[in-house]
């Protein structure tokens, strides 16, 4: 029997009703896939927040994007007229406008929504406070449509964020750091178009930083884990493929990161996500070595969390359930994730049925 996530009775425990907009004539389309932390006796959701303009009517089309205007970045909004501008654009996905290269192939011109970061507490992890100023807003170069998926590694006193920043360069990691969440330092990005997926260690291993990441070639290969080391989690090198797809089934389509590992007596424990050929999005696990994790122990054979609730299969994009971050407490592992790229959810599962799912004594 394949041992399972347990789903919080109160899910999805915030939607886009909960959220206020930050703009007038703005909506929330959605709010998903939070990095997660305990900070002053709270749990703290670093939400990703979608929004889009509110449609005046049924051919105009507006998109919110940061321009740089000479002195500094800031949002500018874009009208398209989606019966006249059919020509040059294609309009057919919600989620963006296309265009095409001279060689006819489709290239994103825009996101239809901008993504920003914005903080929830709670104290029992159910119930959510949020803000209604973001932490995070996008506001350089490569920032330009957006930044997405956050995850937050404490080392020390200092909570690092790392994200996913979206341009017209591509999808980059770039790295902030908070020390009490009011306010934050962006140290630049470490790894360029296209990585994403990025999870870093909580402490340093034979005295490095360790990471995974997720790029994704185009022409040779698939989405899959790679791992690197940093003296200073900033400079990242000895990249080494870690874990890739499968022909079939779940793996089949792309696997990345998911919540950063977490330290156990038997290894590090990682929640990861994969999805298959059909962009179904599912949750695993894998186990690697406490000295080297680049060495894998043992990994889940089928999802530990796969959409099958409502809210998971029907949302911005449907069928995904994706986390970005995780809680300890006591023996429960509580896995926080976004359910559809539209809600956020809670999943649970005890440590020792998790080694189970791991077929690890």
């Amino acid at each position: 029997m394949t041992i399972k996530l347990t789903r919080h009775t109160s899910n999805p425990l915030i939607k886009p009703m909960d959220i206020k907009p930050l703009f007038t004539d703005f909506k929330v389309d959605s709010v998903f896939n939070a990095g997660v932390v305990k900070y002053d006796d709270d749990i703290l959701l670093l939400l990703r927040v979608a929004e889009s303009l509110k449609v005046k009517n049924g051919y105009d089309l507006s998109v919110p994007v940061i321009e740089n205007n000479g002195k500094h970045h800031s949002l500018v909004i874009k009208t398209f007229n989606t019966k006249t501008d059919a020509e040059e654009y294609d309009f057919s996905d919600s989620r963006s406008i296309s265009t095409k290269d001279e060689n006819g192939n489709k290239k994103t011109k825009y996101l239809t929504s901008l993504s920003h970061l914005r903080i929830g507490r709670s104290k029992d992890g159910i119930n959510f406070s949020i803000e209604d100023k973001a932490f995070i807003f996008p506001s350089q170069k490569y920032e330009t449509w957006g930044i997405e998926d956050p995850r937050i590694t404490k080392i020390g006193n200092v909570f690092y964020i790392n994200y996913t920043g979206v341009s017209q360069y591509g999808a980059c990691t770039v790295l902030a750091k908070t020390f009490d969440f009011k306010t934050y330092e962006r140290l630049g990005v470490i790894f360029p178009p296209e990585n994403k997926d990025v999870t870093i260690f909580p402490e340093k291993i034979n005295g490095l930083y360790y990471a995974y990441h997720r790029p994704v070639p185009k022409s040779i290969g698939s989405p899959n884990i790679w791992t690197a080391t940093s003296p200073d989690l900033i400079n990242w090198g000895n990249h080494n493929h870690f874990m890739g797809t499968t022909d079939i089934g779940w793996e089949s389509g792309r696997i990345g990161g998911g919540a950063p590992s977490f330290k156990t007596e038997k290894g590090w424990i990682h929640i990861y996500h994969a999805a298959d050929k059909n962009d179904r999005y599912c949750l695993g696990a894998f186990i690697t070595e406490l000295d080297d994790p680049t060495k894998l122990i043992a990994k889940t054979k089928e999802p530990i969390l796969e959409p099958e609730e409502s809210y998971e299969l029907k949302g911005f994009f449907d069928s995904v359930v994706f986390t970005c971050g995780l809680i300890i407490e006591g023996n429960k592992v509580k896995i926080y994730y976004g359910a559809a790229d539209k809600y956020i959810a809670l999943a649970e599962i005890d440590l020792q049925n998790l080694y189970k799912a791991l077929e690890i004594d």
